[in-house]
């Protein structure tokens, strides 16, 4: 895909490459306050020679278009929890899978936790300088031990039915996966009971509809997800080194980002 920047009066600007944002960038050894999201862990995770290039060399990927029917569906799916979250009463879906005594958490952060771009759960990393944070989808609270439960929505068009299963097999998944563990650390950090299992609310479009019709049907399905947070502090610390580093590392041989960098280099020679 190739992207052209553009203004906010939809005109076309030069595309310089480069993070000006003074926040998003992280200078080796720096003492001040810095934050690092979900997805920013998940991009180290994936290639640390990006991540570095990124974060600390400032290069600014390309970017890409939003998913805004996933978007919507999350939008119109957090209106439904907010009536029940207001009223504290379960949601239509909790009888079917033996959830009576599960409904939406109720706080006063809720909006702030629920928004990604501004706000999120948020916690610092043991005595670092390191601020973690993320945008939840939802938070559930099991009214029989007051545990709080962190839920995910996810939005599809799979041919086949979402199964307890089949849901996290896909290799691309586990990152989904991830997302939870790092939602429930995030939340244990700031102090409350999280529990032990977490939700993937997945709305699968049905693909063998008749027609369109001006109409999506949507199945759904809550996946419970085990989640484990033992990752997190040992990928964390080996990510600050890597910021701290005055050297790039070595990129994923996987990643098709450098992949297509280098092969570019090549050709332009």
């Amino acid at each position: 895909m190739i992207s052209l920047k553009w203004n906010k009066k939809g005109e076309y600007v030069p595309a310089t490459g480069l993070r000006t944002r003074k926040s998003s960038i992280y200078t080796p050894n720096q003492s001040e306050d810095f934050k690092i999201s979900r997805s920013k862990l998940s991009d180290f995770r994936k290639c640390r020679k990006c991540f570095y290039l990124d974060r600390v060399r400032k290069l600014k990927y390309p970017g890409m278009p939003g998913w805004t029917l996933n978007a919507l569906t999350d939008a119109l799916l957090k209106k439904e929890f907010d009536e029940c979250r207001e009223k504290q009463i379960p949601h239509r879906l909790m009888e079917a899978y033996g959830l009576e005594h599960v409904v939406p958490f109720k706080h006063e952060e809720m909006d702030h936790w629920r928004d990604s771009t501004h706000h999120g759960l948020s916690t610092r990393f043991k005595s670092t300088n390191i601020i973690l944070h993320g945008g939840v989808d939802d938070i559930w609270l099991d009214t029989r031990t007051e545990n709080v439960i962190v839920v995910d929505y996810k939005s599809q068009a799979a041919d086949k039915q979402v199964t307890t299963k089949n849901y996290l097999v896909p290799i691309y998944r586990k990152g989904y996966a991830a997302q939870i563990d790092f939602y429930a650390y995030l939340l244990q950090e700031m102090g409350f009971d999280v529990s032990g299992v977490a939700y993937f609310l997945v709305c699968n479009a049905d693909r063998q509809a008749p027609g369109f019709n001006g109409q999506l049907t949507f199945h759904e399905t809550l996946v419970p997800y085990p989640w484990s947070s033992d990752w997190i502090e040992p990928a964390v610390e080996e990510m600050i080194r890597t910021l701290n580093s005055t050297q790039v590392p070595d990129s994923n041989r996987s990643c098709e980002n450098c992949a297509y960098a280098r092969q570019r280099g090549e050709s332009t020679d």
